[in-house]
């Protein structure tokens, strides 16, 4: 995709952090950011890379009042031949896509995206963390910007992608973690929105969280909604049982 390329002005360039080891999750952000725009009228359009800035947004935007958002996250990697990898990225961008039909909002094409993202990825690259077990996090995002009050789909969207260096999500680092069993809250229902990675399922997580974190735990492992008895997720986390030497 042809993507216009606007570069930060060299004095304005973002400070990369020193110190890797205490990079944490969600806490720095690299010098630029991809978006393009929906309308009925011209589809996803006017797509560019720019120098990272805030949002302008209406107080009505019916993302604000509606939850009309869908996101996902993945990484990239670097690696010792210097090249830089990212693990089945076309996956993230199938699974946003579902998140997509699920919340009434426009698919993307997925060649469009991924390249765009390579761009951003690469003109950033200097941001992607030398130290093990450290990468850039890559956050794709979709929100409704129609300022409306009403219940429907908005009209108009934005897109865009942010990145920025991480390391590892938790402070215990890399080693394991204490989970917490909620009976009491759920986390998806059938029929509802679960599968979709959308604000309002991580807003509605928070509470179970916060418990856990008061307990003394790391995590919630989520059960399920029915009989509040069979394993259904962990919340930031694949989880895996050893059962009679099998691994599930």
């Amino acid at each position: 995709m042809d993507i216009p390329i606007t570069k930060v002005d060299e004095n304005n360039r973002r400070p990369l952090p020193t110190d890797e080891s205490k990079l944490g999750f969600g806490q720095h952000f690299s010098d630029h950011m991809f978006m393009m725009e929906y309308n009925p009228d011209e589809g996803w359009h006017n797509p560019r890379i720019e120098p990272l800035h805030d949002l302008s947004l209406s107080p009505a935007a019916m993302v604000l009042h509606y939850g009309q958002e869908a996101f996902e996250g993945l990484k990239a990697y670097r690696c010792d031949d210097g090249g830089v990898r990212l693990f089945r990225y076309r996956k993230n961008f199938e699974r946003l896509n579902a998140s997509c039909e699920r919340l009434c909002m426009p698919t993307l094409d997925i060649d469009q995206v991924s390249d765009a993202m390579k761009q951003l990825v690469l003109l950033d690259r200097n941001w992607i963390p030398k130290t093990e077990g450290c990468a850039l996090y890559i956050r794709p995002n979709i929100i409704a910007t129609d300022p409306f009050l009403g219940v429907r789909p908005s009209n108009t969207y934005l897109f865009y992608i942010v990145v920025g260096p991480v390391g590892a999500y938790y402070p215990e680092g890399f080693n394991p973690v204490s989970i917490y069993v909620s009976d009491k809250y759920v986390r998806a229902v059938e029929g509802g929105v679960g599968y979709a990675k959308t604000a309002g399922n991580y807003a509605a997580s928070l509470l179970a969280q916060r418990e856990a974190a008061e307990a003394g735990y790391t995590q919630v492992l989520w059960l399920d909604a029915k009989e509040r008895r069979y394993v259904e997720e962990v919340g930031t986390m694949n989880i895996f049982f050893k059962i009679n030497d099998e691994i599930i």
